[in-house]
């Protein structure tokens, strides 16, 4: 054993290490509970809004109507881009992954901020602000530039979620799309220390500047198992294509052990609270299509899971149907949960920030040891 202890590995993949203490967010897998700054997500997805969620992750408290005006509007007149990487973005090629253009993105971001390396409370604050009002815009910006259209000047009176649609579609959303899409950058923009919010904390942890770890957490969120997920939901519905395909879909794919995307949690031992809300958007949506193949497709997959597995829903499961009939693109799902989760990686940077420790972790070494040295003329 070496000199300094090491502390038990309890699990693979440091399923059950408290690696950071945290006031942001905290999942109670045993009940289906999520909670930001001790409200429940159940309660903030019925009153709250975005732009009031993001207060709380970054201050630990709801705020006052004039602090919120504040926050709104230094959101809205930070939404514009900087010519130099809007340049950049039209130089890429155009059949780039939408997650690759937004990590490049957001790192060339930060060469254009000349506050990027400040990492005091004052200055992180105003980097998370415009950090979080440009991601919609890229993520916009890029879909109208690889479709060969114009880029659309933001809405500096417009709240996120209604700006994004505007920019992402040239045109102004219902109110009720709006109001929807809201709820659901509501549902994602925290989940205690997920694979890229730890990213982005041990980044930060480094002392690196904010657009360094927030480029980080994208980078771990463009892997398939999880920012990814929602995407791949939607194929396989696409490919099922009707209710009366779906059992025998799921039960060849569990005799062929194949995963089922967007059902089971890695935390969650019961319902993610998320998937309440987003099953009734699915449905929701549908209804005013008149499509709701989709949702009953959906309802059925986790209906037999349920079943077989004793498994259910996560929040990638209903959220893919419920953004296809917005019509958003099936490559653009991943970029959207960057669009809602870049409040908590923020967050989660502002609190490694305020009272930091370089995090390093130790290794459960398995390999041999004492193996001696074998001169290269002695190798055969």
């Amino acid at each position: 054993m070496d000199n300094e202890k090491k502390v038990a590995v309890t699990g693979a993949g440091l399923r059950g290490v408290a690696a950071a203490s945290s006031s942001i967010g905290d999942v109670n897998g045993e009940k289906g509970e999520l909670i930001y700054q001790g409200i429940n997500i159940h309660d903030l997805a019925e009153h709250s809004t975005f732009e009031e969620t993001i207060f709380l992750l970054w201050n630990g408290r709801l705020p006052k109507k004039v602090e919120l005006d504040e926050l709104q509007k230094a959101i809205g007149n930070s939404y514009d881009l900087p010519a130099e990487v809007v340049a950049l973005m039209r130089s890429l090629p155009h059949d780039a992954e939408p997650m690759d253009v937004l990590r490049t993105s957001v790192s060339a971001l930060g060469l254009y901020d000349k506050r990027a390396r400040e990492t005091s409370r004052e200055a992180s604050l105003a980097l998370a602000t415009r950090l979080t009002a440009q991601m919609p815009t890229l993520v916009a910006a890029w879909e109208r530039i690889r479709n060969g259209l114009e880029i659309l000047a933001p809405k500096p009176e417009q709240n996120i979620a209604t700006n994004y649609l505007y920019m992402l579609k040239g045109e102004m959303p219902s109110e009720h799309d709006a109001r929807l899409f809201d709820v659901c950058l509501i549902l994602h923009a925290d989940h205690e220390l997920n694979a890229s919010t730890f990213t982005a904390r041990v980044v930060a942890a480094t002392l690196a500047d904010m657009y360094s770890a927030v480029t980080a957490a994208l980078c771990a969120l463009s892997g398939p198992l999880h920012g990814g997920a929602n995407t791949n939901v939607m194929k396989m519905l696409l490919e099922i294509g009707s209710v009366d395909r779906a059992e025998e879909f799921v039960k060849r794919a569990l005799a062929q052990k194949r995963k089922i995307m967007g059902i089971g949690h890695a935390v969650y031992k019961t319902e993610d609270p998320r998937a309440t809300h987003l099953r009734r958007f699915s449905k929701e949506m549908g209804e005013r299509a008149g499509d709701i193949r989709w949702h009953e497709i959906s309802r059925k997959i986790e209906e037999v899971m349920h079943r077989e597995k004793g498994m259910y829903a996560n929040v990638d499961f209903y959220s893919a149907s419920t953004y296809y009939m917005m019509g958003i693109p099936l490559d653009l799902y991943t970029p959207i949960f960057a669009v809602s989760r870049i409040s908590g990686w923020t967050g989660h940077i502002l609190e490694q920030y305020a009272n930091n420790k370089l995090i390093r972790p130790r290794a459960e070494y398995i390999g041999p040891r004492n193996v001696p040295y074998v001169p290269m003329s002695e190798r055969g």
